[in-house]
């Protein structure tokens, strides 16, 4: 058994870490009086160059054409 924390948005029940269960899993669910602010979903906005500390400039000039040598490399003389 394991505890979780987590919130009612209004419709569902929101846990406020990762949580694996599987299909029709019993749980406990225990209503508190206490109220916590709910994660904020983040905007496309915010989310520009989460991705850029994984970039490899050294293969930006391979990007151009790209998909054309991949689709030719599978599926032959595209």
């Amino acid at each position: 058994m394991i505890a979780v924390k987590g919130y009612f948005n209004g419709m569902h029940i929101e846990p406020l870490e990762d949580l694996e269960i599987q299909p029709n899993q019993k749980v406990i669910i225990t209503v508190m009086d206490e109220f916590v602010e709910p994660k904020k979903k983040k905007s496309a906005k915010e989310l520009r160059g989460i991705l850029s500390e994984y970039a490899n400039p050294a293969l930006w000039d391979q990007e151009e054409g790209a998909w054309a040598r991949a689709a030719a490399e599978k599926y032959g003389n595209v």
